[in-house]
């Protein structure tokens, strides 16, 4: 099925990085499958009205952290092989500072903590594709030792 992405123009998120948070999110969910084209630089940024630019770092991102792979000639696939690249530690430390500055906006924005966590919680719900574990080991970070 072909992959919806929409921006929030006035967003504090940078555009390319709510492309890469759109992206990460339909894979994850199953909502694109393994091998599947994405649409190319240029018809995402005509469709979205941005940059060919932006979108083209977007998918530079996503190519680096072994989301997506780019076949010469045919386009952005969604990549067969996911690979772990970062190591436990830096997995841990980019999570940390993920959480740390979704909970300074939602602080912000006069969240309390348990309406950020009851978010969460409805969100990652909402992302989980059914019949799908936490994990490929099937534990949660906390239980790995990569959370605090």
């Amino acid at each position: 099925m072909p992959l919806s992405v929409s921006i929030v123009p006035g967003s504090n998120v940078s555009i390319y990085r709510q492309i890469v948070e759109r992206v990460c999110a339909a894979v994850f969910a199953g909502e694109i499958a393994e091998d599947e084209p994405l649409p190319s630089v240029r018809v995402l940024a005509e469709q979205l009205l941005i940059n060919p630019n932006t979108v083209g770092r977007a998918y530079g991102e996503l190519v680096r952290e072994g989301i997506l792979e780019s076949r010469p000639g045919r386009g952005m696939f969604i990549s067969g092989r996911r690979r772990q690249i970062y190591s436990g530690a830096e997995r841990a430390r980019r999570m940390e500072q993920a959480v740390t500055s979704l909970l300074a906006e939602a602080l912000m924005l006069g969240f309390s903590l348990r309406e950020t966590v009851e978010l969460v919680s409805r969100k990652a719900r909402e992302l989980k594709p059914p019949g799908k574990s936490p994990g490929k080991s099937g534990k949660t970070a906390t239980e790995k030792g990569l959370a605090r």
